[in-house]
């Protein structure tokens, strides 16, 4: 049976369709702060390599775990042990053991991350990446912006309506822009700072360092499809 009222995508003379794009761009203070860590050893022979490895792995998630509640998420990355071959002589022999743990903290509190930093960075073999500012997943921020977007989009269209002696009737679509289409999460581009530590261990005393929050970009796009009264042109 065919459908006595068929799909119009432009509307028609008695009920017009106004179709229109919100979008809202939001600069928000960061909530978190990741740091990578990698802690590095080598030895002559594989358990020496494993034993500092280890040792190091240890003061590291002692350190951080030191730092409680201001720490939201500690996680090992990766590990890994490789044989350094050597370049002369015959046969396959080995030099040395390299060894690598890296691990990501994750922090609320930036009041106790420039300390952190500092003091990740001084001890033994191990550097410091970061730090990456962000948003958590659930943060009011994006909403926030999905409700500016759709505002947006409806103040467009009643200006469009108003423009032509008309008024918006009902709401026909509304969608995030692009959400048929398959994109990736942008990756946060990461701080400056970057530090290692090559001595023996931690000095008792560290120096801070003074990390600025990076603010942060939230977007957000909607496309909505209205229908209006006739207008009188």
């Amino acid at each position: 049976m065919t459908d006595p009222s068929p799909h119009l995508p432009y509307g028609t003379p008695d009920a017009p369709r106004i179709a229109v794009r919100g979008e809202a761009v939001l600069d928000v203070d960061p909530e978190i702060a990741r740091l990578g860590v990698t802690v590095t050893a080598r030895g002559t022979d594989r358990r020496t390599a494993l034993e500092d490895l280890t040792r190091r792995n240890t003061a590291v998630l002692d350190l951080v775990k030191s730092y409680g509640e201001a720490v939201e998420q500690l996680e090992t990355g990766s590990f890994s042990v490789s044989p350094e071959l050597g370049k002369f002589g015959r046969g396959e022999r080995v030099r040395a053991y390299h060894g690598q743990v890296r691990v990501t903290v994750e922090l609320g509190d930036f009041t106790v991350l420039g300390e952190l930093a500092s003091r990740l960075a001084s001890l033994e073999l191990t550097r410091v990446d970061g730090p990456w500012w962000g948003l958590r997943p659930a943060s009011p921020a994006y909403g926030k912006a999905r409700r500016r977007a759709v505002e947006q989009a409806v103040e467009r269209a009643r200006e469009y309506a108003t423009a032509l002696g008309s008024e918006l009737v009902a709401l026909l679509e509304l969608a995030d822009e692009g959400a048929e289409e398959a994109r990736p999460y942008p990756v946060a581009a990461p701080g400056m700072m970057r530090a290692a530590g090559y001595g023996g261990g931690a000095p008792e005393s560290v120096p801070a360092l003074d990390l600025e929050p990076q603010r942060q970009t939230v977007r957000a796009a909607v496309l909505a499809r209205f229908t209006m009264a006739p207008p009188s042109l």
